[in-house]
């Protein structure tokens, strides 16, 4: 697999112009002009640059880590360093938008450097972009000519901090507008823990907790074709609880059931729930409940 450590050489691969810094490079486009990606086609690639593009895809799909980015209204597109990204000749899209790339260096010594990686919709994936209305499309095509401006003048000891300054402030107009889509899409957040609680059900009734014990975050998120951090900040953001809670409630809610057949173990209902270690078991109960499993069967036994 190909890995561009420069700038230079990831432009040079996709058919763009040198840029005209050896670590940042600003492409905009109103129906005319470059605006990647030009090469028709990728295997995949690996590049050291942060990726912020406004597009509009008429056609095909762009491949994101084992995810796509597939729609066709303006939606802004970030990618991260060493993420593996591809594309074929069926990629289409309309010459209007912009695309920002940047060396991961170019923050380097800046509070920026750190703070980008708190974005998380720079691992977000295919129904995961973010998606504009037209004023918000605008808003930031202000900050990004405001860039534009600014990497064409003469560089001097200003400019970088200038730009920077304005990454800054186009990132935070991204945070906001992402907030924006969660309320927006309450429905779909309400859906995806729907799927997300079958998804559960299935994977016990199925007698796959037994064979394979517990699944991960990341086991249910690829089950449900999402990327692990997006179910995580959509569960967290519409019921306050992260995905790990919502597994050990599940199992909690299916440990009181069973508890209240004496004739197992406490141990046996660890190990039927997945658990490898009853104790593990017996102290998340208690902590879920406010009881162990022992007092919860015993204030609840058959008669």
């Amino acid at each position: 697999m190909k890995h561009f450590k420069t700038l230079s050489s990831y432009l040079e691969y996709i058919e763009l112009p040198r840029p005209e810094h050896p670590m940042l490079s600003v492409f905009s486009a109103t129906g005319d002009g470059f605006l990647p990606c030009p090469k028709a086609s990728s295997p995949p690639i690996i590049v050291d640059c942060y990726s912020i593009s406004l597009k509009k895809f008429v056609s095909g799909d762009l491949n994101y880590g084992r995810t796509k980015y597939d729609f066709t209204n303006g939606a802004l597109i970030f990618i991260a360093p060493r993420q593996v990204i591809q594309w074929d000749d069926s990629v289409t899209f309309e010459q209007k938008g912009f695309s920002i790339n940047f060396h991961e260096d170019f923050l380097k010594g800046t509070e920026l450097a750190h703070q980008i990686k708190k974005y998380g919709f720079f691992s977000y994936s295919v129904n995961e972009a973010l998606h504009l209305s037209p004023r918000e499309e605008r808003q930031m095509e202000l900050i990004v000519e405001n860039i534009e401006m600014e990497y064409h003048n003469n560089q001097d000891e200003f400019s970088k901090d200038i730009i920077i300054s304005h990454l800054d402030t186009l990132l935070k107009y991204a945070n906001r507008f992402y907030e924006r889509q969660f309320l927006n899409r309450k429905e779909l957040s309400n859906d995806l823990l729907e799927q997300f609680n079958r998804q559960l059900v299935d994977y016990f009734d199925s007698g796959e907790l037994q064979r394979k014990g517990i699944p991960s975050v990341e086991q249910m998120a690829d089950k449900m074709a999402v990327s692990q951090r997006y179910l995580s900040d959509t569960l967290k953001k519409e019921t306050g609880k992260t995905t790990t809670e919502h597994l050990q409630l599940y199992l909690v809610d299916e440990a009181k059931d069973i508890l209240l057949n004496p004739e197992k173990s406490i141990s046996e209902v660890a190990y039927e729930l997945g658990f490898e270690y009853p104790q593990y078991f017996s102290r998340l109960f208690k902590k879920r409940v406010g009881v162990s499993p022992s007092e919860y069967r015993a204030k609840y036994k058959m008669n």
